[in-house]
C-alpha cells in the first residue's frame, strides 16, 4: 500500500550504475522500485519492489509504472538506465541488420520516451515539494562518433534531444529532466563508467530545488563539468 516515503523507480538495473543508485537512494530513506529482465519479483521486500521488465516491449514500461504506483506510490525520481548497442564493423556501419537497429532504437529511444511520458504524468500529481526528477543515463555519443556504435549513437542522440526539449518545456512546472554523461577529466569518452559517481550526481540532481543544465557532463570526484567544446572529433 502506498506510503509517505519518497519513491525512486530505476529502469535498468545492472551491477554498476543501477545498483549504486539504488543503494544511495535507499540509504536516504527512499522506497526503491527496480525494473529489469533479470529481477525476481519474489525477492521484493517492504522497501524494494522488483519488477520483471523487458524494454524491447514498451508496454513493460507502462506496466512498471502501474506496479510501483500501486505498491509504493508515484515515483518522484525516475532513472532510465537502459542502453543497447549492436556493434558493426568500424568502416561499415550499415552492415547493421535492420532487426537489430529496430531493437536498439526501441530500447534507447521508444521505451525511454514512454518512461519520460509516464514520469511526467506522475510528476503532475505530486506536490511542488517532491523532487520530480527524471534522469536518462547517457554517454558521449550524442556529441561524437565512435566507430562501431551506430545504433547506440542514434539512440543517445535522440534521447538527449528528448531530455533537452523536456527540460525546457516542463521547467516552469518544476519538473527536472537530465541527461547524465560521465567523462574523463579532459572531456573525452570514458568506457568504464563509475556507478558510485553516477549515484552521487543523481542524488544531488534529485535534491536540487532548481533546474541545472540539462546535459550533465560530469567527472568522477569533481561532479558536473562544463567542457568548452561539448562536441568532439572522432579523428
Amino acid at each position: 500500500m502506498p506510503g509517505t516515503s519518497p519513491v525512486i523507480l530505476i529502469l535498468g538495473v545492472g551491477p554498476n550504475i543501477g545498483q549504486a543508485v539504488a543503494r544511495t537512494f535507499a540509504s536516504r530513506g527512499y522506497k526503491v522500485a527496480l525494473a529489469a529482465r533479470s529481477l525476481d519479483e519474489a525477492d521484493s521486500t517492504d522497501n524494494q519492489l522488483n519488477i520483471t521488465s523487458d524494454f524491447t516491449n514498451s508496454d513493460d514500461v507502462v506496466n512498471a509504472f502501474k506496479r510501483v504506483n500501486k505498491v509504493f506510490g508515484i515515483p518522484s525520481v525516475v532513472v532510465y538506465n537502459v542502453s543497447a548497442s549492436t556493434l558493426t564493423p568500424p568502416q561499415d556501419p550499415f552492415a547493421l541488420p535492420l532487426t537489430a537497429f529496430n531493437r536498439d532504437v526501441t530500447i534507447n529511444v521508444t521505451s525511454a520516451f514512454v518512461a519520460a511520458q509516464q514520469a511526467a504524468f506522475g510528476f503532475a500529481q505530486l506536490p511542488a515539494s517532491a523532487s520530480r526528477t527524471f534522469i536518462y543515463t547517457g554517454n558521449i555519443l550524442n556529441v561524437t562518433i565512435l566507430p562501431s556504435f551506430l545504433s547506440q549513437g542514434v539512440g543517445k542522440s535522440a534521447g538527449a534531444h528528448m531530455i533537452w526539449a523536456a527540460s525546457a518545456a516542463y521547467q516552469d512546472r518544476g519538473f527536472k529532466f537530465y541527461y547524465g554523461d560521465e567523462r574523463k577529466a579532459d572531456g573525452t569518452a570514458i568506457y568504464r563508467v563509475n556507478g558510485e559517481a553516477h549515484a552521487k550526481l543523481y542524488w544531488e540532481l534529485a535534491e536540487e530545488k532548481t533546474h541545472g543544465p540539462w546535459m550533465q557532463t560530469f567527472v568522477k570526484g569533481v561532479g558536473y563539468t562544463k567542457f568548452d567544446s561539448q562536441y568532439a572529433s572522432s579523428s
